[in-house]
């Protein structure tokens, strides 16, 4: 039998009759939620711009952590490039104070680069400071003195950093995108991985584990550190209504995003191909449970998270999506692997 723990994440987006201070008190009851059902996870992304909420969400999860017993307090993703990891490290360990040992972190570069002018850092130096600060947040970790130099914040020597946790290490995983150079330097630090799957099929990231199990031998890192995937879904009662209810509120969100990028406008069709091919895992709670499954099987992952806010999609469906993934989806997965 294959043992998956299964994850709910949430960027905190903004829905279009809500204001900021109530979307953050309803991710708080979202949480609650699914501490309640045995979800395993909660995962927060950082954001710095109008359509999502949470900016910060170490505040947010302690605040969960406080009416919640058991379930995992994490990110989706820390904005590692454009913060300081020595207050990164210190926001965690107190959350993780406050939880009982609950909170996680997942570094990345984020998807989006609001954070870089607004906390005056370059985009040229886009790849150097999430390089130096995970070198950095890796000597952090391990709670001892630390001796770091480099070139994008001041150097350390012997530096002790508090608090200190009780487990002596904050869980502590890597977000990747797709990008090979990512995998490999996850692995030569011997960070667990977390695959962002957002477009394709999820199947297509399996070069990237293999890639991520080879690096891990090669820098003689343990073999089995854990894998997981973050990708897009919702849950409703039938396929067609999972569908109705997400598309104009997916639209919205991917229109604006897409007239960032440069992006063309989404479809109807090719918002039905990602759900039927692709990276969304959105339907009935046996075609989610089926996909989900099979993205498991497909990838050997041991953790699978799922986006369950999209755009503009209120409130009441979000908890509506929580309670089939808790009660009907992880049950029925966990039927199938075995």
């Amino acid at each position: 039998m294959i043992t998956v723990e299964f994850g709910l994440d949430t960027f905190g987006d903004k829905t279009a009759d809500e204001s900021y201070a109530q979307v953050i008190r309803n991710v708080i009851e979202q949480a609650t939620l699914a501490d309640r059902l045995g979800v395993d996870a909660f995962g927060l992304g950082e954001h710095h711009r109008d359509d999502f909420a949470v900016s910060s969400p170490e505040i947010v999860l302690a605040a969960i952590a406080s009416r919640t017993e058991r379930i995992a307090l994490g990110t989706a993703v820390t904005v590692l490039s454009s913060d300081d990891p020595v207050r990164v490290f210190e926001r965690f360990a107190t959350l993780d104070a406050v939880s009982g040992g609950r909170a996680e972190i997942v570094l990345g570069r984020g998807s989006f680069t609001e954070s870089f002018p607004l906390f005056g850092f370059d985009l040229t130096d886009y790849d150097q400071l999430f390089a130096e600060k995970v070198d950095l947040m890796a000597k952090l970790l391990t709670e001892g003195p630390v001796t770091w130099e480099g070139k994008v914040r001041a150097s350390l020597k012997e530096q002790q950093v508090y608090p200190k946790t009780e487990s002596g290490r904050i869980k502590t995983w890597i977000g990747v995108g797709g990008s090979p150079e990512s995998v490999i330097r996850c692995a030569e630090y011997g960070f667990p991985l977390v695959l962002a799957i957002i477009g394709g099929a999820p199947a297509r990231f399996a070069p990237y584990v293999d890639l991520y199990r080879r690096a891990l031998k090669e820098f003689g890192q343990p073999e089995d550190l854990p894998i997981a995937v973050h990708s897009p879904g919702f849950v409703a009662e039938t396929d067609e209504k999972a569908a109705e209810l997400l598309w104009p509120h997916v639209r919205v969100m991917m229109n604006r995003i897409g007239r960032e990028r440069g992006w063309p406008p989404l479809t109807r069709d090719r918002f039905e191909a990602d759900i039927h091919e692709g990276a969304w895992h959105a339907g009935s709670p046996e075609t989610v449970a089926r996909k989900v499954a099979k993205t498991v099987k497909d990838l050997g992952i041991q953790r699978f998270d799922l986006k369950y806010s999209a755009g503009t999609l209120p409130h009441a469906n979000q908890m509506a999506a929580i309670e089939l993934y808790g009660t009907e989806v992880i049950p029925r997965v966990k039927e199938l692997l075995a």
